[in-house]
C-alpha cells in the first residue's frame, strides 16, 4: 500500500475530475441505448455504430468550416441530426417490422446492422484515422477546486446533466414522452386511443440515435476517430445500462459515473491494471443487485 500513500490530495481530485468528465459521454451515448431499450424493447447493437457516425459526421462538418471555431459548435448540433436522420431510415424501413420478433432475434439483426454501418463508414470516410480539434475557447485549462483540469473536460462536465435534465424534461414533462412510456408499458392500450405507436417508436429511436450522434460529436476532440471505434463503447454501453437498471434513465447517469470514475481512478492507482478496475465494479455490482441498481423497466 506503499503507492497509496504517493497519491496526493490534487492528483486524486484531478484524475476524479477527468474520469466524471469520460463518464458523461459514456452517459450520453448509454442514455440513448437506454431509452431505446426501455421503450422499443430493442437491444440495439448498431448504436455504438450510430455513436462512430455521428464523429465521423462530425470531422467532415469542422473540416468543412477551415480554422473557423464555429464549425465545432454546427457539428455539435448537425452531426446528432444526421445520425438521427439514418436511424430514422434505419428504423422505418427495417427494425419497424420487427418489434414483435423475439430479443435474440432482434440483437443478431442489429448486429449484422453494425456490420453494415461500419463498412458505409468506411466507404465514406475511409479506413484512415482522423481528427477534431476543439475550438480555442475549449483549449488549455481552468482551475476547479485549486486544480487545473483541461478545458475540454470542464465543458463534458456541464454537458452531461444538461443532458440528463434535458431526458427528464422530456420524459416526465412532455406529451410525446408520457406516451412513449405508456407505449413501451402496454402499446396495444395506447394504439385504441387512436395514438399512432407506430410513429412514437420512430421518435423514440430517432433521440436514442440523437444521444448517440452527440456522443461521437463530443468525444471526437479528445481521440483518433477510425473504425473499430464503435466496439468499446458498446461493450461499454451495454454493461453501463445492464449494472444502472435497464431502460432506466438516471440508472444510465450512475452506471456511467461508477464506470468512468473506476477507470480513471485505476488508472492513478495501478495503472497497468487499470483496464480491470470498471469491469471488476460491474462484476461486483451484479453480484449485490443482479438487475441493477435502480428498477429495470423490463
Amino acid at each position: 500500500m506503499e503507492f497509496l500513500q504517493q497519491i496526493t490530495f490534487d492528483a486524486f481530485l484531478s484524475q476524479l475530475l477527468v474520469g466524471l468528465s469520460r463518464a458523461m459521454i459514456l452517459f450520453i451515448v448509454s442514455a440513448g441505448l437506454s431509452f431505446i431499450l426501455g421503450v422499443l424493447r430493442v437491444p440495439n447493437v448498431a448504436h455504438g455504430s450510430l455513436y462512430m457516425i455521428g464523429a465521423f459526421a462530425a470531422y467532415s462538418i469542422t473540416n468543412a468550416f477551415g480554422s473557423n471555431p464555429a464549425g465545432f459548435w454546427v457539428a455539435l448540433v448537425v452531426a446528432p441530426l444526421i445520425v438521427a436522420l439514418v436511424g430514422l431510415v434505419f428504423e422505418r424501413v427495417l427494425l419497424s417490422h420487427l418489434y414483435q420478433r423475439e430479443h435474440l432475434m432482434l440483437i443478431l439483426f442489429t448486429f449484422a446492422t453494425m456490420l453494415i454501418l461500419n463498412d458505409l463508414v468506411k466507404m465514406v470516410w475511409g479506413a484512415e484515422y482522423r481528427s477534431v480539434n476543439a475550438p480555442a475557447v475549449l483549449a488549455g485549462s481552468v482551475d476547479v477546486f485549486g486544480v487545473s483540469v483541461p478545458r475540454y473536460n470542464a465543458f463534458l462536465l456541464v454537458i452531461g446533466p444538461l443532458v440528463a435534465l434535458g431526458m427528464w424534461l422530456f420524459t416526465a414533462k412532455t406529451k410525446i414522452g408520457k406516451i412513449a412510456r405508456a407505449a413501451a408499458v402496454d402499446r396495444e392500450m395506447v394504439g385504441v386511443l387512436g395514438i399512432n405507436v407506430s410513429w412514437i417508436f420512430a421518435i423514440a429511436f430517432m433521440i436514442g440515435c440523437v444521444l448517440a450522434g452527440l456522443g461521437g460529436a463530443l468525444v471526437a476532440p479528445t481521440l483518433s476517430l477510425t473504425l473499430g471505434m464503435d466496439h468499446t463503447i458498446i461493450i461499454e454501453a451495454f454493461l453501463i445500462v445492464t449494472i444502472g437498471g435497464l431502460g432506466n434513465i438516471w440508472g444510465a447517469l450512475i452506471g456511467a459515473l461508477l464506470f468512468g470514475v473506476t477507470q480513471s481512478l485505476g488508472l492513478l492507482v495501478l495503472p497497468q491494471f487499470a483496464v480491470v478496475f470498471p469491469y471488476a465494479a460491474v462484476v461486483i455490482v451484479l453480484l449485490l443487485r443482479p438487475t441493477g441498481l435502480l428498477k429495470s423497466v423490463w
